[in-house]
């Protein structure tokens, strides 16, 4: 039951309790319209924070971020609401604006900086106080062997982590054993395997056929995306998803 909800129940019982004089009854309706003003401050409040906290993302300010999450701990406020009201809004609008052509590609990588700095600190907050929420899928992302491009790999997983996705990231020049073995190792829902080289795009074939090997390609989601990449390259290789970018990305593995 809520405090408001409390607040009200006892309010009714009092009221009904014959020893409960006229003058106390007035003392608890005075008292009671106090305690409703002051939740409704407290809202207020909480909208304002909430707001700065959504335009930190916006104006990808990862220092205003991180602040902000710092207050959050120190004024109780619910650590989840924070991050799906206040950083997960604002990057998705981010997203929406990238797709419309009206922001630019760094803008969206500060954005999705600025919200990985306000999780930090606000998971930490939500493992103290032992809070449960049903968490998203494990993903496994990595650059193949042979390539050692890093942006379009960091973007795809800094906007999976930042959509509330657990992302054990790779790095680049990954080799298909690698992958086969973090697979094995911590059971991931989705594999995201990127590659901007045409001359390294048959590694991927290695990974696949490791899976295979290893049976471990039945539950596993394979995603892959990159300059030469493309949806019949997926279907060539038995991939499940081509990603184009990292928006593309999140809404595949939201979807699954």
């Amino acid at each position: 039951m809520t405090n408001q909800a409390l607040m009200l129940t006892y309010s009714m019982d009092l009221q009904l309790d014959p020893f409960w004089t006229n003058s106390d009854k007035k003392v608890l309706k005075r008292t009671n319209r106090i305690k409703a003003e002051e939740l409704k401050r407290m809202g207020k409040e909480l909208k304002v924070f909430l707001e700065k906290t959504y335009s930190s993302v916006l104006e990808g300010n990862k220092e205003e971020a991180q602040k902000l999450a710092t207050e959050a701990v120190k004024l109780g406020y619910d650590p989840y609401l924070v991050i799906e009201k206040g950083l997960v809004k604002g990057i998705k609008k981010l997203g929406r604006l990238w797709e419309e052509g009206s922001c630019f590609l760094p803008e969206l990588v500060l954005g999705a900086e600025a919200v990985k700095s306000g999780i930090s600190i606000l998971q930490k907050q939500v493992l103290k106080g032992k809070s449960i929420k049903k968490s998203l899928p494990r993903v496994v992302i990595g650059t193949i062997e042979g390539d050692i491009h890093d942006i379009g790999k960091m973007l795809v997983a800094t906007m999976l982590s930042a959509n509330g996705f657990e992302v054990i990231d790779l790095g680049v020049d990954v080799k298909a054993e690698v992958f086969v073995k973090i697979v094995k190792k911590y059971e991931p829902k989705f594999l995201c395997i990127s590659s901007l080289l045409t001359t390294t795009m048959q590694n991927e074939v290695k990974v696949i056929e490791g899976l295979k090997k290893a049976h471990l390609r039945k539950k596993l989601k394979v995603m892959v995306g990159g300059a030469p990449a493309s949806s019949s390259w997926a279907r060539e290789i038995g991939a499940d998803f081509y990603a184009e970018n990292a928006i593309s990305a999140v809404r595949i593995a939201q979807k699954e």
